[in-house]
């Protein structure tokens, strides 16, 4: 994939992520008003009345929506430090990291991020943060032992350009509103397990929540996904252009590939973040292309390939 330059990919993420911030609301109240009109009672005032409850709600539901977004925008970064086991790497822990990220943030004129270390013997590694105080670059254990000087400065590469370009923002906002959805989707799971005793009306109205709920997740992940696979590319890429070895980083994905597991990783949503998504390999069997499309990254291989063709 032909590499477009620094600035021209953060103004197109920059675009992204504007586009979401719009997309995800409206897709929110699109839903919104689709559920109150199918648990409006079959008249001719059916729109009207829904229009008329929909307005009355609306503030309602913007409230909501952003007070969610505001407590999940600024705890992402113990949620994500929580979820993958990461801690804070000291410089006296290893010098020879804080070598190697200095080295690239020096010669690519970009603050220095913050370090941080996952002990899990398995080979993986993401960026996080939204501004420059947040900014991190986790890595695990295994990552740091088995990769030469010039791989593991390849994987680096690769996450700080996640950091330049913005990519890491980006994520963080499709993360919280897909979020939004899972949440209700499992709140109305629960609703119709629990709701036995319930007339047949509130069932309706639980069913009907609980399926525009799955269907806001499911097109919600789809976005989420699309946008993921294709800052993975532009992160490779980026790699290349930073350290001149392209053949470096396609190394240290063969490695990576074999074994990618952090065992502290439940939640696909963080797993997202990593270099390679070893739940990626469940999703997709080899034979079926369009499992792709609930891919958080791009095929593997497919990658390596561009990179020894860089």
């Amino acid at each position: 994939m032909k590499y477009i330059g620094l600035n021209s990919q953060i103004r197109r993420n920059n675009f992204k992520s504007l586009l979401l911030l719009i997309l995800f609301p409206i897709v929110i109240l699109l839903l919104v008003w689709l559920f109150v009109f199918l648990v409006q009672p079959l008249n001719e005032y059916r729109i009207e009345r829904t229009n008329q409850i929909f307005l009355t709600s609306l503030p309602w539901v913007i409230a909501g929506v952003g007070l969610w977004f505001v407590i999940a925008w600024f705890s992402h970064k113990g949620m994500i430090e929580r979820a993958t086991g990461s801690v804070p790497l000291s410089r006296k822990e290893n010098k020879r990291i804080y070598n190697l990220v200095e080295n690239l943030c020096i010669a690519s004129g970009m603050p220095m991020p913050g370090v941080n270390i996952i002990n899990d013997d398995s080979l993986n590694a993401f960026a996080s943060g939204i501004n420059t105080s947040t900014f991190t670059v986790s890595l695990s254990r295994g990552i740091i032992d088995k990769l030469d000087d010039a791989e593991l400065e390849a994987v680096i590469a690769h996450e700080l350009t996640h950091i330049r370009n913005r990519d890491v923002r980006l994520l963080i906002i499709s993360i919280i509103f897909v979020g939004i959805f899972a949440f209700l989707t499992e709140a109305m799971v629960r609703s119709v397990r629990f709701s036995g005793g319930s007339n047949k009306k509130d069932g309706r109205v639980v069913i009907v929540a609980l399926l525009l709920a799955a269907i806001g997740y499911f097109l919600s992940s789809i976005f989420r996904f699309a946008i993921s696979r294709q800052r993975e590319y532009m992160a490779d890429a980026g790699s290349a252009v930073m350290t001149k070895n392209p053949l470096a980083l396609a190394s240290a994905l063969e490695k990576i590939s074999v074994d990618s597991q952090i065992e502290a990783v439940k939640r696909n949503d963080v797993a997202q973040l990593f270099i390679d998504n070893p739940g990626d390999k469940r999703v997709r069997p080899v034979t079926f292309s369009i499992g792709t499309l609930f891919m958080t990254h791009p095929p593997i291989e497919k990658r390596i390939a561009l990179l020894r063709q860089f």
